[in-house]
């Protein structure tokens, strides 16, 4: 597959070359498979291959692969982030729910908490809690544009943001 699969042109980046976020899920999907296939080739992270493997829903693959990789580095932001995800993929919401909040106890303040809160955005949005997904969805939106971060990051919680308003008021 040589560029984006038809109409993902204006899906938000996921912050790995071939993946994006799909609007309507909210989830990572691989748009790009020879761009993703490339930059896997070029990592040493093996965050980025968990990252991956969680995108292509493979779930057990990723499972052995963090734990190796957690094994050798039990502090890692991007590891931790993506064991929480793992978590969300395996139906475990409660459980990514409070390592997301572990996290963002641990990064409040710093240039993750943005991050870390699009990612709890995300498992409340999978797991239906369409309220608690806005309030963090705002929330990383808010502080991505008062530290005037990436655009493609705006643009990610905007989008992210707008679907869990769009949901919750249809739930109304």
């Amino acid at each position: 597959m040589q560029g984006d699969l038809a109409g993902t042109g204006d899906w938000p980046e996921a912050g790995f070359p071939g993946v994006r976020i799909n609007p309507l899920s909210l989830l990572p999907e691989i748009v790009n498979e020879d761009a993703c296939g490339a930059a896997l080739s070029a990592s040493t992270d093996p965050a980025d291959r968990v990252f991956v493997l969680i995108a292509e829903g493979h779930p057990s693959e990723a499972a052995e692969l963090l734990a190796e990789a957690r094994f050798k580095d039990p502090e890692s932001f991007q590891l931790r982030a993506c064991e929480a995800e793992l978590l969300r993929i395996t139906h475990r919401t409660d459980r990514a729910v409070d390592l997301f909040r572990q996290l963002l106890a641990e990064f409040q303040g710093t240039d993750r908490e943005a991050l870390v809160l699009q990612y709890l955005g995300r498992v409340h949005y999978t797991a239906g809690h369409n309220a608690a997904a806005v309030e963090a969805f705002a929330r990383a939106l808010d502080l991505r544009v008062a530290q005037s971060a990436d655009a493609a990051l705006i643009y990610s919680s905007t989008v992210a943001l707008q679907r869990a308003r769009d949901v919750l008021d249809l739930a109304c």
